[in-house]
């Protein structure tokens, strides 16, 4: 652990049904930072803080609060966002509090072409855990179909999310409106079954194919990231044939810590060459 980061309030509980501590989080967060960093690297943050005995006290951030010298700013329509310069602001994150971390989808070095487009596959409560993954499995057939390579991890949650790295050549109008188009094709093609509706209301027996964190300013949960939810229940690297035997809430920090050590199934996720043309 990096020896300039002093851990304050150590023993405080975070997850309470579980009994885990600031001290264990941050231990987490550190023991995954060389693995997650790449997907935060250079990359605009939103995170999730908890500074109380409760995960009831928990708040949104995206603005950098002070300095530090584990962090870079960057100023979009002149406000101040931040990102972390090496894995290190991982644990300085922790050590602030933070649960979760939430990235934009491009890098500042090539701010207005975003290069990794994320669809989030939500779940109305009627749906089973079969039905949803049937519903990735229809998604990454179009995608399969368009030649693109996707990737697959769990939300932590309640649904799953198929990732598609792109090299940086389009603007975000033109990424948007494209997974939207695949959204809706998927829509279009098997109706009774997903919809693109963001209205509740609307999604009743069926999976919300969200598209959305793919527009400008919207993010997404980075993988292994914790979930500030009941559970220490993490955003996880997951290989396609794991599908049908890990649920989206099935991998905890302490089951992440044991998948590190012996594969890793993203990792030709950045040498993937593609483009949308």
């Amino acid at each position: 652990m990096n020896k300039t980061i002093e851990i304050t309030n150590p023993d405080r509980i975070i997850f309470k049904a579980d009994k885990i501590t600031k001290l264990q989080v941050v231990e987490y967060y550190n023991s995954v930072a060389e693995f997650m960093f790449p997907y935060l690297q250079d990359r605009l943050l939103s995170v999730i803080r908890c500074h109380g005995d409760s995960l009831g006290e928990k708040f949104f951030k995206k603005h950098p609060a002070q300095k530090s010298e584990f962090i870079k700013t960057h100023k979009v329509n002149g406000e101040e966002y931040y990102y972390l310069k090496t894995p290190s602001g991982i644990v300085y994150e922790a050590q602030m509090g933070t649960l979760e971390f939430h990235t934009w989808a491009s890098d500042v070095k090539n701010f207005n072409k975003p290069n990794i487009m994320t669809f989030d596959l939500d779940p109305d409560e009627s749906i089973n855990l079969k039905q949803l993954r049937q519903g990735v499995l229809h998604l990454k057939s179009l995608l399969d179909e368009l030649g693109l390579v996707s990737f697959l991890k769990t939300s932590g949650g309640k649904g799953y999310h198929i990732c598609i790295p792109f090299e940086p050549s389009c603007t975000w109008k033109k990424f948007y409106a494209f997974s939207e188009q695949v959204a809706t094709l998927m829509e279009q093609k098997w109706s009774d079954k997903y919809t693109t509706n963001i209205r509740k209301s609307e999604r009743k027996g069926k999976i919300f194919i969200d598209y959305m964190r793919n527009n400008k300013g919207s993010t997404c949960v980075a993988p292994f990231s914790l979930r500030a939810r009941e559970h220490p229940c993490v955003s996880m690297p997951i290989a396609w044939e794991e599908l049908n035997k890990i649920a989206p809430n099935k991998i905890t920090m302490f089951d992440a810590l044991k998948r590190i050590k012996n594969h890793n199934p993203w990792k030709d996720f950045f040498n993937v060459k593609q483009k949308i043309n």
